[in-house]
């Protein structure tokens, strides 16, 4: 099932897919073996996919940055040790930089709240 919210810049489209469609296994098997550093921004994203308060914009972003870490070729190979997930991390940073207006306490505290249960301490 899709939500779609259309953004349209000039000749920019795009559709924004309701969090149903994230494979919410693989993220998670992702962002162990990122770890926890890597997993914090990259929950934070999510956690603004889902929710409806952000823009279309925003959420078209952040699902960019979330798909360029899952992705298994990028600038810096994932295999690499401790460098691997760098540009992950610059990417997800940036992006998230950028419209951290849109980041409110829930956001956050969800983010959190999975990212204790995923990494305990």
């Amino acid at each position: 099932m899709t939500d779609e919210h259309k953004y349209t810049n000039g000749t920019v489209e795009a559709e924004v897919l309701e969090s149903s469609v994230i494979d919410e296994g693989v993220f998670r098997k992702v962002l162990i073996k990122a770890g926890r550093v890597i997993a914090q921004p990259a929950l934070e994203a999510m956690e603004m996919i889902m929710d409806k308060e952000t823009p279309p914009q925003a959420r078209v972003s952040m699902m960019a940055a979330l798909a360029y870490l899952l992705m298994p070729l990028d600038l810096v190979p994932d295999i690499i040790p401790a460098a691997g997930f760098s540009d992950d991390l610059v990417a997800l940073t940036a992006v998230i930089s950028l419209w951290s207006n849109h980041i409110t306490p829930e956001i956050r505290n969800r983010a959190r709240l999975k990212l204790d249960k995923w990494f305990p301490v």
